[in-house]
Parts: structure tokens; C-alpha cells; sequence
């Protein structure tokens, strides 16, 4: 569970979730191309690969072969392990 947390703690790999939630099965041509004319982030495609391979050894993006391209997808998951580990009372409503 450590690495979902520390997947989730770059605001960078947060916008990548963002991204493949909202359109899931994107390359990593088409991720990168998203990330510069939605949120300015002009990073290098070596470097949001080494952020996917963070959000990757956390469960939260699986990669599926097609021919010559990848295509990244979401999995929830994991997030749903913490939110089940730590269930909240809704009765209790917020502290």
C-alpha cells in the first residue's frame, strides 16, 4: 500500500490519473500531447514514462499490447483497498 501512496504524492502522476480517468487507453504519445494542451505540463516522454512506471508498480496502470502501440489504462483498485482499509461512517459525517 506504500506505493499507492507514494504513487499518489507527485501532483504530476495525479494529473496522469486524471487523464486516463478521463479518457482511458491513451498512448503514451497521446498522454503526453493531453498533459501539454490541458495542463501546460511540457514533460519529456522518458519522463512521464518513469512517472507511469511509478503509478505502475502501485496497481494503478496496467498497459495493454496491441500490435506496435501500448495503450495505458486506470485501475481503481488499489484505491479501493484504502478506501475498504479505512471505511468511513457517513452517519459521523466530516470531524
Amino acid at each position: 500500500m506504500g506505493d499507492v501512496f507514494k504513487a499518489l504524492a507527485d501532483p504530476t502522476r495525479r494529473t496522469i490519473l486524471d487523464e486516463l480517468q478521463d479518457r482511458d487507453g491513451q498512448t503514451l504519445f497521446e498522454l503526453c500531447s493531453r498533459l501539454v494542451m490541458r495542463h501546460g505540463l511540457s514533460s519529456s516522454r522518458q519522463a512521464v514514462s518513469q512517472h507511469l512506471g511509478v503509478l505502475e508498480d502501485a496497481g494503478l496502470v496496467s498497459r495493454r499490447r496491441e500490435g506496435r502501440y501500448t495503450f495505458l489504462h486506470l485501475d481503481t483498485t488499489p484505491l479501493r483497498a484504502i478506501a475498504e482499509r479505512w471505511p468511513t461512517d457517513p452517519r459521523k459525517g466530516p470531524p
